[in-house]
């Protein structure tokens, strides 16, 4: 293996030397492109799916659907223009298509015509709706949304005067989550189940009570039975990973609880045939990583069954099979996200290990597929140099990449060179897997800046994975380098729940035993050591910066500074404060505050600089402000870069993620000590 990536780059290198053509820029991310959300048609015989793009004038992601035959041939729009269309699916027959269409004024449900092209619009919501779900028979759709309550109000006041310009009521805040990130303050209400008739009408409202139902919908075979996912548990608000499966005649009537388990239980679908459901969950055991199973059961009910009990990997999706047999699933493996077959005995068969570019920003692992007719899959497909390309198979045979959406950018640009590495970690001797990005025309014989970037989650996993951040970090002359320490996804419950209750800690020391073994390469200057990271990688960044002083500057990106303040007031409070700690920070204020970056900021001299997205609700600003204060009262080198309109997906638009990359590139040239004539960030 070894040998195989050392000649892979010189082969790769040689040939980038005998070019002249321009690194990838800035400028090109307005240029990507990447597939998502695939559909196989019942029939087998085509795939829809949403083609991305970056609209430049109006700096936002797009997306249209599009249609392309199962032998890769015959690509063709659904729909067009500046708008975001996606959550397509097809009817049971193969001749029509529902999807969401959503633009400035909201978001509508469409259902077209596959072969006469006609259009209908379905709603005329005032909610966004999601999780459309065919009917068997095709005669209905079902689809979530929330039902928005009356506010609340607190005290009578008098009616103000007529023509009276008045302030505002006061806003009453009652739920235990009341914002969400990238949504800001939620509207009241509770998500429940509808239907409509696929000829149009008003959609009816299954479910009701003042409980939340999400996720996909399943429908009997006969259509006369509707099958979700919901907590309605009496302490919901707290009970944040709880939820089981239900069943509700479609006509309406008595709900039926079908699971009744500590944990959660959803993503329910019933096989082709009608005889079985199967779904995803697990016991919760309040861990802050916990492995998802897939469950199966008959539709009449009896035990559900684990077909996979022995596998040390968490299944982040799964599908039936067309002929009911099996299920088709998809897990990451050691930073490789997997689409595999499964039999309903339990035997595993993998098929490919290469699903993944749609974070576009950073190389996280991940990615979407879809099964139809005849066991045909589609999946996107990424690699180091590519984002999210479509791919079909059929059966467990490998899939075939059928589009090249980014063929006429990324095949005219000098990417970097990418290598693969595996470090023993100095703690305990297990396997630390990192990559490695060369700058374009790289020259073994010179000498380079490396900067260590760090992913966020914790329990996440970067992998061999296209990313624009990573490219523009190699061209502009930065030896690159990305880890997945302890805690990371992909390797085992055992790994990731290394950091459990724990966090940061040893994972500090995994990322430092990278950093020496890729610093101690003759190419390296190792006076020109650079770090950062976001959300979880922002808060090792801190955390490393109060630990040593060996990198020249360090940029934190949206990063949690101080447990104690943000357990009670990131959006997610319920989840971060009973599954990260123990105990709560008033009953153990010191176990909150010896994990703080804000901790050690009395042992900093690194410049750092702090990156956060104005209307970050995970990572609220305050975090990053906390620490940006102390280090100027200490004296510290510091800046604080705050992103308008950025939540905490703060490379979301384009723009966004130029500006976040410009930023740190600037603040490490201002400290590698070299002489600089631009001066702003």
């Amino acid at each position: 293996m070894r040998l195989f990536t050392a000649l892979f780059l010189v082969f790769t290198l040689t040939a980038q030397a005998q070019t002249s053509k321009p690194a990838f820029g800035l400028e090109d991310v307005f240029g990507l492109n990447y597939v998502s959300s695939p559909q196989v048609s019942p029939d087998g015989d085509f795939v829809v799916y949403s083609h991305n793009f970056m609209d430049i004038m109006e700096d936002r992601r797009r997306s249209n659907l599009w249609r392309i035959d199962s032998d890769g041939k015959n690509a063709r729009p659904l729909t067009t223009g500046a708008v975001n269309d996606g959550n397509a699916r097809i009817s049971p027959d193969s001749q029509r298509m529902a999807y969401v269409s959503q633009d400035d004024t909201g978001a509508q449900i469409f259902v077209r015509w596959l072969n006469g092209g006609e259009n209908q619009q379905l709603t005329r919501l005032s909610q966004s709706p999601s999780s459309l779900s065919w009917s068997p028979d095709g005669k209905w759709l079902a689809f979530t949304m929330l039902v928005p309550d009356k506010p609340e109000s607190m005290g009578s006041v008098p009616a103000s005067p007529k023509g009276a310009n008045w302030a505002d009521p006061p806003i009453v805040i009652n739920r235990a989550v009341y914002r969400a990130d990238g949504r800001g303050s939620l509207v009241p209400g509770f998500n429940h189940v509808f239907i409509i008739s696929t000829a149009g009408g008003v959609p009816r409202q299954l479910t009701s009570g003042d409980y939340n139902h999400s996720g996909s919908i399943a429908w009997s075979a006969n259509s006369e039975t509707v099958y979700f996912s919901g907590n309605r548990s009496k302490n919901w608000e707290v009970e944040v990973q709880n939820s089981d499966i239900f069943s509700m005649p479609a006509a309406g009537g008595v709900i039926t609880a079908l699971t009744n388990k500590d944990g959660p239980d959803y993503s329910v679908s019933v096989s082709p045939d009608g005889k079985r459901m199967a779904w995803r969950g697990y016991t919760d055991k309040r861990f802050s990583y916990q492995q998802q199973h897939v469950y199966v059961m008959d539709i009449n009910g009896g035990e559900p069954v684990d077909l996979l009990p022995s596998l040390d990997r968490s299944i982040s999706d799964y599908q039936w099979a067309a002929d009911s047999r099996g299920l088709y699933i998809q897990y990451d493996d050691h930073a490789k996200t997997k689409l595999a077959y499964v039999t309903l005995n339990g035997k595993l068969k993998d098929i490919t290990n290469q699903l993944g570019g749609l974070a576009i920003s950073r190389p996280y692992s991940g990615g979407q597929f879809s099964v139809g007719g005849n066991n045909t899959f589609a999946i996107t497909e990424g690699d180091f140099y590519s984002p999210a390309e479509l791919a079909i198979g059929r059966g467990t045979d490998a899939p075939t990449r059928v589009t090249a959406l980014n063929n006429n950018l990324l095949a005219h640009r000098q990417l970097a060179a990418m290598e693969e590495i595996s470090v023993k970690s100095s703690v305990d001797g297990r396997d630390i897997e990192a990559w490695i990005a060369l700058p374009p025309n790289f020259d073994p014989a010179q000498k380079y800046p490396l900067l260590l970037e760090i992913h966020g989650g914790p329990h996440t996993a970067y992998g061999p994975h296209f990313a624009a951040e990573i490219q523009l970090f190699a061209s502009a002359g930065y030896v690159t380098v990305y880890a997945n320490p302890r805690g990371s996804t992909s390797y085992g419950a055992d790994f990731a729940l290394t950091i459990h209750h724990n966090y940061p800690s040893e994972d500090y020391d995994d990322l430092m035993d990278v950093v020496d073994s890729v610093a101690s390469r003759a190419y390296i200057d190792q006076e020109q050591l650079y770090v950062t990271g976001g959300s979880g990688g922002g808060t090792l960044t801190a955390w490393i910066v109060g630990k040593t002083d060996r990198f020249r500057a360090a940029v934190v990106a949206k990063p949690v500074i101080n447990w104690l303040s943000f357990v009670l007031s990131a959006d997610s409070s319920p989840y971060f404060s009973q599954y990260w700690f123990p105990a709560m920070p008033w009953e153990d204020p010191m176990d909150h505050w010896q994990r703080s970056p804000l901790s050690l900021v009395g042992q900093v001299k690194t410049p750092t600089m702090l990156l956060v997205g104005d209307e970050d609700l995970r990572t609220p600003s305050w975090e990053s402000e906390q620490y940006y204060q102390a280090l100027k009262l200490r004296g510290i080198d510091t800046a604080l870069v705050r992103i308008p309109g950025a939540s905490h997906s703060i490379a979301n638009r384009p723009s966004q993620l130029i500006a976040k990359v410009a930023a740190i590139l600037e603040w490490f040239e201002r400290h590698s000590g070299k002489e600089t004539t631009d001066q702003g960030l």
